[in-house]
Formats: structure tokens, sequence, C-alpha cells
């Protein structure tokens, strides 16, 4: 099928950046570089308070990560958008987000001072209104957090490489607000944040 461009931007490594995708585009998120995780908050365009949930996406799916054929569901269960194409093969949605404060706490104090998602969620998010209390669970594009057997979450080398890429329709206009994460002290990145590409594409 073929499709014209709406939108081709690149995202400065660490940078935050957002759009609204209308019913019946594609987003596609590309990892340049490889390695990169790319964080990711949902909302109804027409009423940002109906946003992304991790809980209620998992439980309709019947599977904690995320992949080719996954629904992103809102808060009140209607799909948000649909993934229709990933090369990558998993994408995380319970690790969260990172932040100052969590940074402090798991990295140690001298980190505080590091620009983190929740800083370029609420910098991003003040374009449409949104504040903090606005910023919910997340998806983490391209980031590798296994579960294990006892529920422990694991934040390991990733999988994705150059290239890589996860293309997401949208089911309903929808913004998105994405923090090509800034973090350096652990191997979500490789430790070296890298820039992304956002294509926005509609069929013809």
């Amino acid at each position: 099928m073929s499709s014209s461009v709406i939108l081709d931007e690149r995202v400065a490594a660490r940078a935050p950046w957002s759009a609204v995708v209308e019913a019946g585009d594609t987003l596609t998120i590309i990892d340049l570089e490889g390695n990169q995780a790319v964080d990711c908050i949902l909302y109804k365009a027409a009423d940002t308070a109906e946003r992304y949930s991790a809980p209620e996406t998992i439980a309709a799916q019947g599977n904690a990560y995320l992949s080719e054929g996954s629904v992103l569901r809102s808060n009140t269960g209607s799909p948000l958008m649909r993934v229709t194409f990933d090369n990558c093969g998993r994408h995380d949605t319970l690790g969260g987000a990172c932040s100052q404060e969590s940074n402090t706490l798991r990295y140690g104090h001298h980190t505080k001072h590091q620009h983190a998602c929740v800083e370029n969620f609420l910098i991003e998010g003040a374009r449409w209104g949104l504040g903090k209390r606005d910023l919910v669970s997340n998806i983490n594009w391209f980031m590798n957090v296994p579960v294990d057997p006892d529920g422990t979450l694991g934040i390991v080398d990733g999988i994705s490489g150059p290239g890589k890429k996860v293309s997401l329709r949208a089911e309903q206009d929808t913004l998105v607000l994405v923090s090509n994460c800034p973090q350096i002290n652990n191997p979500c990145n490789g430790f070296r944040p890298t820039p992304v590409r956002m294509l926005v594409t509609r069929p013809a």
C-alpha cells in the first residue's frame, strides 16, 4: 500500500519530542544507531484525561511484552495505537521512566543533576497543557527488561540494532509524548544516548 509522508523528524540524543498522530496514520520510530531506549506516553488527543495504561494493555493481550500485534490501550480500555510492524522483537512497558530521584536512589547522589526522562516529559508535556499529575505508565521502545521467574525486573543490554524500527498505527487521534532517553547509568542504551527518527505516514 502506498503512503505519503506527513512528518519526518530526527530527535537528538537525550531530547524530547511530541506530535498528534491522526487516526489511520502510522508513526514509525527508527533506532538510528541501535541500542537506544525511547520512552513514550500516549494520550487521546481530544481528551488527555484518557491516556495510555500499561495494566489495561498487558491484561488485554495476556503478555507483559509489546511487539507486532500489540494494541496499546487507554485507562478506559480503548485502543489508542496498534503495533503494525516490529523488527526488534521486544519492547518494555514495566520498567517505567528514569527521573532525577530514581537516578539518585539507584546510582548515587552524584547523579542528581543529570537530566532524565521525567524532566523531558514535563518539558514537552507543558506544550500541551500537561503537568506532573498527567504522567502515567509509559512504554520503553527498544528497551530490554526481562522478567525473571521470581518477578524481578532486569535492565540489560538492548536487543535493538542500527535501523531497527517499530510502527504504530493510530486507532484514534493520539498525542504521542516521547523522551529519547538520556540515561547513562545503565545499559538500556549502551551508556551512550543516540538520536532516533520519527516518521509519520498516511495511506494514499
